[in-house]
C-alpha cells in the first residue's frame, strides 16, 4: 500500500499536529522516558499517524511520524511504529467516531488501574468530560491488538472517552487526537484529586440526572460554538 497525491498534505499536516500535541503529554507530567504515544486517524482513510518507539520525546520531528494502515502494518516512515500501533489500530477499526487515541502511564490514574478500581464520578469535572466513572479494562498483554480489543469493549457500554487499563495506564480517545489528548489530561486532573479526597474521607458521589444534565450541559453547551 502506498501514500497517494490527494491525502498528501492531510498526512502531512496530521504527522505535525501528532508530533506537536506529544509536548502536551510532557508539559502536564503525563509521561516519563519514552513511554505514552498520541495517533491521529488520516480522514477518510484507512490509514493512522502514530509516534515512533522508543524515540525521545526531545528527539520527536514530524518526520518521523509513522504512517500505518488500520492492521497496524507501516505505510510510510523510516522508524517502527510505537508497540501500541496494534492496539490503536484495532480501535480505530471497531470505533469510525474514534479519530485520535492517546495513551499515558500517568501517575494518579495509572495507580488507580493498578488496583482494577474505577473513579467514582464524586466531582463535576467528573461529569462533564466522562459522564460518569472513569471505567476499568481488563488486563491484556502489550504487542497486539488485545488491548485494543479491551479498550473497545469497555468504552463501548460508556460515556467516557478514557479507560483505566488494568495493571498498564489509561488510554482515551476522541474525535481528534487533540480531545483524546484533552480526555487525557483531565483523566490524571481527577484522578488526583478523588485520590487525596479518599484520604480525607468518603467522597460524596454525584446523583445521577445531576450527572446527566452536567454531561450534556458541558459536551453541547459549554464553550464557543
Amino acid at each position: 500500500m502506498t501514500v497517494v497525491d490527494d491525502v498528501r498534505h492531510a498526512i502531512l499536516a496530521l504527522r505535525q499536529e501528532v508530533c506537536d500535541l506529544h509536548e502536551q503529554l510532557t508539559r502536564y507530567q503525563l509521561v516519563v522516558w519514552t513511554a505514552g504515544n498520541v495517533s491521529a486517524r488520516v480522514p477518510g482513510r484507512d490509514l493512522l499517524v502514530i509516534k515512533p518507539s522508543g524515540v525521545s520525546y526531545d528527539d520527536l520531528a514530524p518526520d518521523n511520524m509513522v504512517v500505518c494502515d488500520l492492521h497496524g502494518r507501516v505505510v510510510e516512515g523510516e522508524h517502527a511504529p510505537s508497540s501500541d500501533t496494534e492496539a490503536q489500530a484495532h480501535v480505530y477499526r471497531e470505533m469510525p467516531e474514534v479519530g485520535g487515541v492517546v495513551h499515558t502511564h500517568s501517575t494518579y490514574a495509572t495507580a488507580w488501574a493498578a488496583r482494577g478500581e474505577p473513579v467514582p464520578c464524586v466531582l463535576t469535572m467528573g461529569a462533564d468530560e466522562f459522564g460518569g466513572e472513569i471505567p476499568v479494562g481488563p488486563f491484556a498483554v502489550i504487542g497486539d491488538d488485545s488491548i485494543g480489543r479491551g479498550i473497545v469493549e469497555t468504552l463501548r457500554g460508556s460515556r467516557s472517552p478514557a479507560v483505566l487499563m488494568r495493571n498498564h495506564g489509561v488510554f482515551t480517545v476522541g474525535a481528534t487526537a487533540r480531545a483524546a489528548v484533552k480526555a487525557a489530561v483531565m483523566c490524571e486532573d481527577v484522578a488526583r484529586t478523588v485520590h487525596v479526597s479518599r484520604q480525607l474521607g468518603v467522597p460524596v458521589p454525584i446523583e445521577q440526572h445531576h450527572v446527566d444534565a452536567l454531561f450534556d450541559r458541558y459536551q453541547n453547551v459549554y464553550g464557543q460554538r
